[in-house]
């Protein structure tokens, strides 16, 4: 696709760069709740359903970055700490609160995959596709999420809201660092 004075660039390798990111951090996050949640917990089990999924999203960004040679976040090892910590921390403070955990993040992916879908138009029929697809699972893992006791968790507005936050800052991040 060739650039015409005019139109919308969009910037397909910060959106890589970005869903690769919070894919990976997803992936730490799951990683996280899973080894401090009792193995036959609901929660624990519903958990290793979405991050089997979120590693295939992951899979994917990966395959799609090195045939367009982008590079990952630098920050990425900051991700894989913060996403293990915040993923252990939500778990020990009881089922609910992982499940808050995940409704937050959830929700905060929605709205940027939809920015994204919107961006995107027609301009890159293959990654909108994966982009689509990826956003109906994660939707799917916020509605697991709710149906799970997510508003149940102590201090649900704040621990969602302080989750959210932490979303779009690392969103933010991860597009050009």
């Amino acid at each position: 696709m060739s650039w015409v004075p005019g139109e919308r660039k969009v910037d397909t390798i910060s959106m890589l760069r970005v869903n690769q990111a919070g894919e990976y951090g997803a992936t730490r996050i799951y990683a996280g709740q899973l080894a401090v949640l009792p193995r036959n917990s609901p929660a624990a089990h519903q958990i290793a359903r979405m991050a089997s999924q979120e590693q295939r999203h992951l899979d994917r960004f990966n395959a799609l970055m090195a045939e367009r040679r982008v590079r990952p976040t630098v920050l990425q090892p900051i991700w894989d700490v913060a996403g293990f910590a915040l993923g252990a921390a939500t778990a020990l403070l009881g089922e609910h609160a992982a499940m808050a955990c995940t409704e937050a993040v959830e929700t905060e992916i929605d709205l940027h995959y939809g920015e994204q879908l919107d961006q995107l138009a027609d301009s890159d029929p293959e990654l909108a596709a994966d982009i689509a697809e990826f956003r109906a699972e994660e939707l799917e893992h916020r509605d697991t999420a709710r149906e799970h006791g997510a508003q149940q968790a102590p201090g649900y507005p704040v621990l969602t809201a302080a989750i959210r936050a932490g979303c779009r800052v690392a969103i933010a991040l991860s597009k050009r660092i």
